[in-house]
Order: C-alpha cells, then structure tokens, then sequence
C-alpha cells in the first residue's frame, strides 16, 4: 500500500516538474503567455556614481588647499619644521 502511494506521489512530482521545465525554454511560449501578453519593461538605468576625484566640489577644495599653502594630509604642520 505504502509503495502505491509513494510511486503515485513520485509520478505527480516527475509531471510537475517535466511541466515546470517545459514553459522555461527560450524561444517557445506556453499557453499561459499567449493569453495575458505583457510588454517587455526597459532596464532601469543605474545610477550615476561620482567618486571623489570626478566631483567639482571636491575638486575645488583640493585645489584651494594645494594654492593656500594648508597641509593636505592634515597633520597640521607638527615636526614639519628641523
């Protein structure tokens, strides 16, 4: 009896999964797609991302650093001197 029941239970998991495989072949519809057809969505488009050397801002502040004379590296001038 309980080998019955596991080979039907066997059957109906291999017929499930041979349908599952069957709609996710490229190129072939399944009936479901045929009648309820949706409009292929475009990409989304990334976002831009600005790294620190790309942003004026950043730039800027670099630069009015460097002409300022300021120490870059922040370590504030100490043992600069001999």
């Amino acid at each position: 009896m309980y080998l019955l029941i596991a080979l039907a239970v066997t059957v109906v998991v291999i017929a499930l999964a041979w349908r599952g495989l069957d709609g996710a072949r490229p190129g072939e519809s399944s009936g479901s797609e045929a009648r309820n057809p949706q409009p292929p969505t475009p990409p989304r488009p990334k976002p831009r991302t600005v790294a620190p050397d790309d942003d004026p801002e950043f730039l800027r502040e670099i630069d009015r650093k460097i002409r300022g004379g300021e120490d870059i590296n922040g370590s504030g001038g100490a043992g600069a001197s001999a």
